[in-house]
């Protein structure tokens, strides 16, 4: 006879009805703060309202009603997000010249804001093409749309609407979650339960859903867009979704179903599932069948990591395991303790995403001009270096958002009676060391001074030339290659008389205008390093995590942490 242990009993993890609404204490400025709410006496009273607000932690010190309104602002905050989403969309529909810019993408500018004729302002617009004077957008909107299968001004209106419904059912859900089932302290900490839905869920499932989207709308309609057939007779979405017979006399495999995947023959379906590589030559784009091949196989990766973590059932790993197994024989007690920081401090927990989402930032503005995902992205330089800036801020913003919230974390919810001998309190104790071996990058600003100095005396056979043979190797040629590893092969990629893409020398140029930029960002996260590792204490001010993360004077977040730091490092 088999005993089986019995299964862990499922609990209620909501609270149900927690907190009543008040619309007269919504109406009330402060209502959060005792000090805030008796009204202004100075104008630092302005400055408080906004900055306390969603300080959730001076609110209250219960761990379980600052994760409830943190999770409501999430809600909150993806409300804003389907708010905006729906404004590009009308835009698009009620102001731009999508249709023309469609019918001829080369010669038409993307344009979806028209300066009305105020006081002599109409001069702003300019003629884009077709017919239409606006101001050209630089948003990359329009290639996004085409991209995705949008043929006409209606579909974005409908798109619009439904993302205002979704704004609507966002805020919904923000009052819902927070005022009639709130959940508690246990179900934020269930981290592998997290992990799982928000892996198989969010990620799988949604790159799932959309690798059907494009096989299912994206690919016929561009193919159709490709062969110069006018948007307006191309079929809708929704008759390529209904009939099969349809997308069959696109992609032949259509018409046998789904016998192909369960007989493991998937070779069937190469016709739009494809690995090509390099630019579509029509649009200067990657291929769309090879991007929809990436969705769908990045969706079974992470559909297959959803059942990586333990939860009710006695299988997978454990967060809390995998940390307090890494531990070497110079790492102390390692990992150790790290679990219970990142379930019980939401500053150290967003720290850490911030961090990394602002890398991924920066690597995806790096990779958009060198592999332009949408069609027409590569030919329209003014939106390439936009997309760029943009992605390159935003990754910057994240990074310093990632070392604050490190430093808030370290001010509030570190404490160094309980992490002893960790890796944290580990790097903790080396910080001198650490930042002064960091210091040493200040000897790299020579070779340029050594340079530059040459380049103004005119003594250029003296001057030492840099060849980026990194660069070079991981594009795919030999360190010696004048030219870089061309995604398209080895020819101009050009699309309407516009390069798309090209193999160009590398040289000390870009060598040393890399070498910059790596230079800046580098000294940019030292002094955040910096930040963070003395916003405990530093020698100017010893008991600093008794001042607060706002202390005026050598704070981390006044700004104390910057120009004490450089004052040191000058030193």
């Amino acid at each position: 006879m088999i005993i089986r242990s019995p299964e862990p009993e499922v609990k209620i993890l909501v609270d149900r009805d927690p907190i009543k609404t008040s619309f007269e204490e919504w109406a009330r400025p402060g209502h959060f703060s005792r000090t805030i709410a008796k009204g202004p006496d100075t104008t630092t009273w302005i400055w408080n309202l906004h900055a306390d607000a969603h300080d959730f932690d001076s609110h209250t010190s219960d761990l379980e009603e600052i994760s409830r309104k943190v999770f409501s602002a999430h809600f909150g905050q993806l409300s804003i997000i389907f708010l905006w989403l729906s404004g590009m969309y009308f835009h698009g529909a009620r102001f731009s010249n999508y249709e023309a810019w469609l019918s001829d993408p080369t010669h038409i500018g993307p344009s979806a804001q028209v300066v009305w004729p105020i006081v002599g302002q109409e001069i702003l617009n300019g003629d884009v093409g077709g017919g239409f004077r606006g101001i050209q957008i630089t948003s990359g909107f329009f290639q996004i749309w085409r991209a995705s299968g949008i043929t006409s001004e209606l579909q974005l209106y409908c798109t619009a609407i439904g993302a205002l419904v979704f704004a609507a059912l966002m805020l919904f859900a923000g009052w819902f979650h927070y005022h009639k089932a709130a959940p508690k302290l246990a179900w934020f900490q269930d981290v592998e339960s997290m992990l799982n839905h928000h892996l198989a869920g969010l990620l799988g499932l949604g790159s799932l859903s959309w690798a059907g989207h494009q096989v299912h709308v994206s690919l016929p309609i561009n193919q159709f867009l490709n062969a110069g057939v006018d948007p307006k007779e191309i079929p809708l979405p929704h008759e390529f979704i209904l009939n099969r017979d349809l997308l069959a006399q696109l992609y032949p495999s259509f018409a046998e179903g789904a016998t192909p995947f369960f007989t493991l023959n998937w070779s069937k379906y190469s016709e739009f599932l494809t690995f090509r590589g390099g630019l579509d030559p029509v649009t200067g784009g990657l291929w769309l069948t090879d991007i929809a091949h990436h969705h769908l196989a990045i969706a079974i990766l992470f559909l297959v990591a959803g059942h990586m973590y333990r939860t009710n059932w006695g299988i997978g790993h454990g967060i809390k395991d995998i940390l307090e197994a890494h531990k070497g024989p110079f790492t102390g007690q390692g990992h150790k303790g790290l679990y219970e920081i990142l379930t019980t401090s939401w500053h150290a927990q967003l720290s850490l995403n911030l961090a990394m989402l602002g890398s991924l930032t920066i690597v995806v503005a790096h990779h958009m001009y060198s592999m332009p995902p949408y069609p027409y992205l590569a030919t329209d330089y003014g939106t390439q270096l936009s997309l760029f800036t943009h992605h390159m801020w935003i990754g910057g913003f994240l990074i310093v958002g990632a070392a604050a919230h490190a430093a808030i974390f370290m001010v509030r919810d570190y404490d160094p009676t309980t992490r002893y001998n960790d890796l944290l309190d580990r790097v903790l104790r080396h910080r001198d060391a650490i930042i002064s071996h960091l210091n040493w990058r200040f000897r790299a600003p020579s070779r340029y001074v050594f340079r530059y100095c040459y380049t103004i005396t005119t003594r250029f056979c003296s001057m030492d030339t840099k060849h980026p043979c990194f660069s070079t190797w991981c594009n795919g040629s030999w360190c010696n290659s004048k030219h870089q590893f061309d995604l398209g092969g080895d020819d101009l990629v050009a699309v309407g008389g516009k390069v798309a893409l090209l193999p160009i020398p590398l040289g000390t140029a870009d060598f040393l205008v890399h070498h910059i930029h790596a230079f800046t960002i580098h000294v940019t996260v030292l002094i955040l390093l910096k930040g963070v590792l003395f916003a405990r204490s530093s020698r100017l001010i010893p008991d600093k995590a008794n001042l607060g993360f706002r202390f005026p004077c050598d704070g981390p977040g006044r700004g104390g942490h910057v120009k004490y730091p450089l004052g040191i490092m000058s030193s």
